[in-house]
């Protein structure tokens, strides 16, 4: 078994909820006025897909290290294709990266290739096993 990572999210009212993680930061999440929410944070598939861009631009800003300064911008765009059916997980999802600077194509390509395949711990994830159990009044009565 590798490192355990855990991340504490609490429910706030109506659809909010905050996740707060090792690093200490909160995240705030909540559904639209639409779907009952209040829009007081992101919604957890939009993180899902930040967290997709987020992860991989890292590492790519890791692996072109030393040409970093050559680097003005890096903007990655993500669309996701949703499906119709619930529960309207992601068909597809393709990454745009916007890259000025000074540096050769390939070196930037390479450096998406190695992290998309090799690196990026979220791309990895969308394939984890997620199991679940379920504690009520302090009484562990389900799990997978």
């Amino acid at each position: 078994m590798g490192f355990i990572m855990q991340v504490t999210t609490k429910w706030q009212g109506k659809k909010f909820f905050q996740s707060t993680g090792p690093s200490g930061y909160t995240i705030n999440m909540d559904a639209t006025p639409a779907w009952g929410g209040e829009g007081n944070g992101a919604s957890p598939i939009e993180l899902l897909v930040a967290s997709l861009a987020g992860c991989i631009g890292m590492d790519i800003t890791l692996i072109l290290e030393k040409f970093l300064p050559s680097i003005k911008q890096i903007e990655i765009i993500a669309d996701g294709v949703r499906k119709e059916e619930a529960p309207k997980g992601f068909a597809s999802i393709e990454l745009t990266f916007k890259v000025d600077g000074d540096i050769p194509d390939y070196r930037i390509w390479k450096a998406i290739e190695l992290g998309t395949e090799k690196y990026c711990s979220v791309s990895d994830s969308l394939n984890a096993v997620i199991t679940h159990r379920l504690v009520l009044n302090g009484v562990e009565v389900y799990k997978d």
